[in-house]
C-alpha cells in the first residue's frame, strides 16, 4: 500500500537529501523513489520551485563530456527544512496516536 504523500513532504525529502550533500537530478530522483513513488517528471518541477524559492542553487560539473546540474541548498533552505522537520514531527506524532493510540497535540 502506498499513501498519497503531500509537496511539502516531497519538499522536506529533497531538501534532507541536499543538504547532506549536493546531488544531481537523476541521483535526487533515485533516492527520494526509495521512499516515495514519484517519477522524474513530478521532481523537476520540485526543483524549479526550490530553486525560484532561494532554497536551492544550481551549479554544472563536467561529466562524461556532458555538464550535470547539481542541486546545492541555500541558508534560507536550510531554514525551510528545519520548518518543514519540526511540522513533520508533530503531524507524524498525531498520526502516530490515531494508528496507534495515545494522546493528540493540539
Amino acid at each position: 500500500m502506498t499513501f498519497q504523500l503531500g509537496s511539502a513532504l516531497l519538499d522536506a525529502c529533497v531538501l534532507a537529501i541536499v543538504d547532506k550533500e549536493d546531488a544531481y537530478g537523476y541521483s535526487l530522483t533515485q533516492q527520494v523513489q526509495s521512499v516515495m513513488d514519484i517519477s522524474e517528471s513530478t521532481l523537476y518541477p520540485v526543483l524549479r520551485r526550490l530553486q525560484k524559492a532561494d532554497y536551492l542553487t544550481t551549479y554544472d560539473q563536467p561529466y562524461q563530456g556532458r555538464n550535470r546540474r547539481y542541486y546545492q541548498i541555500t541558508e534560507q533552505g536550510r531554514i525551510r527544512l528545519m520548518g518543514l522537520l519540526q511540522e513533520w514531527q508533530m503531524y507524524k506524532h498525531n498520526i502516530d496516536c490515531v494508528l496507534l493510540g495515545g494522546e493528540l497535540n493540539g
